[in-house]
């Protein structure tokens, strides 16, 4: 109990430090100045005291201390996912090898989906770091890599030009006519995919991801939103969940006759 606790308190210490790269790469701004975070509104630096992970934003009632101004749930959300998955790795493995491997991984993909939710876009070095941890993963497989990633670019082909020829000539609208289907920072994440969990499970993870990924999609219908949904973070998310969970969520999904 004791042991999980420390590792949640250290996992939120990274998630804090996550929140800093999911910020300031996209921007291009240096991790090293300024050193110490603020605000993102009034530019003051955060005290120290107002910057302990979880429990300040909560004191603050999720806005700065100096000027007010709300600051965005996401920062509360990243710490606390980070310092979850740092408990359930724990649990699963230990203080082994797979478990720092796991953790890279984890963190990596939390940094990439939080900022492919925000651009729509994310860092191609980001993907490639994600790739060359996934290759330490003791069970990873480049069969498995390169099954999935040339079986996704093929989907990806018939979707698009399905898109561009066909649906944008029945639908005379000409916007479809240089839209794609998938993109092509999703290819990297099925390949780690498809290199960790093989095929079966493999395939079962990025149906469960495509599943989650409708949940936004019916939310814009239902709001007569037009919302562009990016599949890394769901990609990411059917990893994780399969990762830490896989064979009882292939077993429940099994009997239930949905795989």
């Amino acid at each position: 109990m004791f042991d999980g606790v420390i590792v949640f308190v250290f996992g939120i210490i990274i998630g804090s430090f996550l929140n800093v790269l999911i910020y300031r790469l996209p921007l291009g701004i240096s991790l090293i100045n300024p050193k110490r975070s603020y605000c993102p509104h009034c530019n003051t630096q955060i005290r120290w005291i107002d910057n302990i992970p979880l429990i300040s934003y909560l004191i603050l009632n999720g806005k700065c201390s100096k000027c007010f101004e709300k600051i965005s749930i996401n920062y509360f959300i990243v710490e606390f996912l980070s310092g979850l998955f740092f408990v359930l790795l724990f649990l699963k493995f230990g203080f082994g090898v797979p478990f720092f491997i796991y953790l890279a991984l984890f963190s990596t993909l939390l940094v990439l989906s939080f900022i492919d939710f925000k651009y729509k876009a994310v860092p191609d070095y980001l993907l490639l770091i994600a790739f060359i941890l996934a290759i330490f993963v003791p069970s990873f497989s480049f069969e498995g890599a390169l099954l999935f990633a040339g079986g996704f670019v093929l989907l990806d082909f018939v979707i698009t030009f399905y898109i561009q020829n066909i649906k944008a000539k029945i639908t005379k609208n000409e916007e479809l006519e240089t839209q794609k289907a998938l993109g092509e920072g999703d290819i990297p994440i099925v390949a780690i995919i498809g290199g960790i969990l093989g095929v079966q499970l493999g395939l079962f993870a990025i149906i469960l991801a495509s599943i989650l990924a409708i949940i936004p999609a019916i939310y814009g219908q239902i709001k007569h939103k037009d919302i562009e949904t990016p599949f890394i973070p769901f990609l990411s998310l059917g990893l994780i969940l399969v990762v830490l969970f896989g064979e009882n969520i292939y077993e429940i999904a099994t009997k239930l006759g949905l795989f």
